[in-house]
């Protein structure tokens, strides 16, 4: 399986009166740069069966981006497993038990649980510490997914590397 773990694109401030942080919206500046990030995330070719991400609003909006210039609107499913705060092993749990058989997934969500996630992916120890930049992309290869030591890290580039792509 390719795992790629894309990480929201800029978002309102988490101080911003009046909203919860699952409310946050992307900023013009974020939708704008993600555009560019999608763009080149096409660059490079890659391909999607399956496109799972958080409900929050800044991750959908990220998700939605990316879906749009890959049309795949119909691989775009939401789970709660990628909200900020849990560790990783859930959204693993439910990718083996109802996505087994896709071999590209994509996963938008929020730090520190994508690093974290990234970390005991190819180590086994989730406090390998790995940066995931609004807007990043990483690459995981694995032959058998689980909450543990499974993946071999292909590249992690930062979204000002992926917007140059999408030149």
């Amino acid at each position: 399986m390719n795992l790629y773990l894309l990480r929201h694109a800029i978002a309102v401030d988490r101080t911003t009166p009046g909203l919860d942080d699952a409310q946050r919206e992307l900023t013009p500046e974020g939708a704008s740069k993600m555009a560019r990030i999608a763009r080149g995330m096409f660059a490079l070719d890659l391909q999607f069966d399956l496109i799972l991400s958080s409900p929050y609003i800044r991750a959908r909006q990220t998700a939605d981006i990316v879906a749009e210039r890959f049309k795949a609107r119909d691989m775009l499913r939401f789970t709660e497993n990628l909200v900020p705060g849990p560790t990783g092993e859930q959204v693993i749990l439910e990718i083996n038990k109802r996505y087994r058989k896709r071999e590209n997934v994509l996963l938008v969500g929020h730090e520190p649980m994508l690093s974290s996630l990234i970390s005991m992916l190819i180590s086994g120890d989730p406090t390998l510490p790995v940066v995931m930049k609004k807007g990043g992309l990483c690459h995981l290869q694995t032959a058998a997914l689980a909450y543990g030591r499974c993946a071999s890290l292909e590249w992690l580039l930062f979204p000002s590397q992926l917007a140059q792509l999408g030149h």
